[in-house]
């Protein structure tokens, strides 16, 4: 639907960009207001309605039709990792040495490719600030947790992050972030170098401060770790076959979406309510983001065909462009819409046309889109941690600090602590895997 795209007016693109405002500065300058479902809902309602009513009378029925579908299956996964996620119980806690916390960002890494980011923040963040409940400087803490678990450790499959879901939507292959490995390495490893330093450098200056000579030993104390609700680590192996099942099989729209809310239900009814009690478990924020990317998938359709049509006139050409024009926006909006707008533009470039549900199974097969791909994979997961409202798990990991005693930094003072922390790693995996014209890319 190029022509379709080329012939959509810029100003049907406003209800989109609106939402995206209204999602970024509600939250900030009506956090009260905006925290209630039937605000949510009325602003998604505004701004979503008149978007579909143009696009139908555009001829864009088809579009809205894929839009809507990719709705469906976007939020029947992310529904089956909550509440699977929900009903794991990880009890006790790890020391709270900085070697000990290190470790525990490197398993949330690990875990975030396997349940999700959000399932790994919300499975690991309790017992990550119970192991450190004694110390006195924690906001760095949940600072790299937000940084590691809760975005770039979500890089290496499609279950790890919602923009490579929705690429995996889009027809990118299941396997095809396993050859991010490189920029996840180095990425991680280097955040949790630099976590590890500070943070001894903090435990350091409380002892001598407080003279709590004894500090370390009561770090080093901690209460065995066991895991409740076991059972759902078999439903997830189940979530993840049944993806691989529809990156093999042709299936027909609604048995992967069925099947992912069956292993849903299946979950809450074989979960103990204790678990659920323990996790404070509840279906609110779920329901929440539901209602955000509902509005989220209508508007962006018709910006996403506009790209698509008119990607030879935004002046994106290398993969660093694409790496730091779709993180920088990630960093601000929603890193989900964000990838699909510059995925819809490298397509563009290319020739590949966007009206299909699976174009970037094309994309992939051409060597340049295949670069330009890692570098948006890349930016969209890696710079979603910038600000709080870059990735779904970031305002949710700070919300459960903040009930623990954690004193948080505002939005701005957070955005600018991660920024002095991301932006050096950021440059260097720019040089390393993303160089400009004349260099390799991985």
């Amino acid at each position: 639907m190029q022509a379709l795209g080329g012939g959509l007016p810029l100003w049907s693109a406003a209800p989109f960009v609106l939402l995206l405002a209204a999602v970024a500065v509600l939250e900030v300058l009506a956090a009260q207001w905006w925290s209630r479902l039937t605000s949510k809902a009325l602003v998604v309602g505004v701004l979503a309605a008149p978007a579909a009513v143009q696009l139908l009378i555009s001829g864009g029925a088809e579009a809205l039709t894929h839009s809507v579908a990719e709705y469906t299956s976007f939020m029947a996964l992310l529904a089956a990792l909550f509440v699977i996620s929900g009903g794991i119980e990880v009890r006790g806690s790890l020391a709270g040495t900085p070697l000990a916390n290190a470790g525990m960002l490197a398993v949330g890494a690990v875990m975030a490719n396997v349940i999700g980011t959000t399932g790994a923040a919300m499975l690991l963040i309790r017992p990550f600030l119970r192991a450190n409940a004694q110390r006195g400087s924690r906001a760095h803490l949940v600072v790299f947790f937000i940084l590691i678990v809760a975005n770039a450790g979500g890089l290496l499959t499609p279950i790890g992050d919602p923009p490579l879901y929705l690429g995996f939507l889009k027809g990118v292959p299941f396997e095809w972030t396993f050859r991010l490995w490189q920029p996840w390495l180095f990425v991680n490893g280097a955040l949790i170098l630099v976590f590890n330093l500070l943070d001894q450098f903090l435990v350091n200056r409380e002892e001598r401060r407080d003279r709590h000579t004894g500090l370390m030993d009561v770090l080093i104390a901690h209460q065995p770790l066991r895991i409740g609700g076991r059972r759902n680590v078999l439903l997830l192996t189940a979530v993840v076959l049944v993806l691989l099942a529809r990156g093999v099989l042709t299936l027909p729209f609604g048995v992967t979406e069925a099947a992912l809310l069956a292993i849903a239900y299946a979950s809450y009814r074989i979960t103990p309510r204790s678990i659920h009690a323990a996790n404070h478990f509840g279906f609110g924020p779920i329901v929440s983001v539901a209602v955000i990317f509902a509005g989220v998938f209508v508007t962006m359709t018709q910006p996403l065909l506009i790209l698509n049509a008119r990607a030879a006139q935004i002046g994106l050409d290398q993969p660093w462009h694409f790496f730091w024009a779709t993180g920088a926006l990630s960093s601000v909006l929603d890193n989900a819409p964000t990838y699909l707008a510059f995925t819809s533009v490298a397509a563009g470039q290319l020739g590949i046309s966007a009206d299909e549900p699976g174009y970037l199974a094309s994309l992939v097969t051409v060597p340049a889109g295949n670069e330009l791909l890692v570098a948006i994979a890349c930016g969209a997961v890696m710079m979603g941690s910038l600000t709080y409202i870059g990735n779904g798990p970031n305002l949710m990991v700070k919300e459960v600090a903040e009930h623990r005693g954690v004193r948080m930094p505002h939005f701005f003072a957070y955005a600018a602590i991660a920024m002095l922390i991301m932006l050096p790693v950021l440059v260097a995996a720019t040089y390393l895997f993303f160089p400009p014209a004349g260099g390799t890319s991985p």
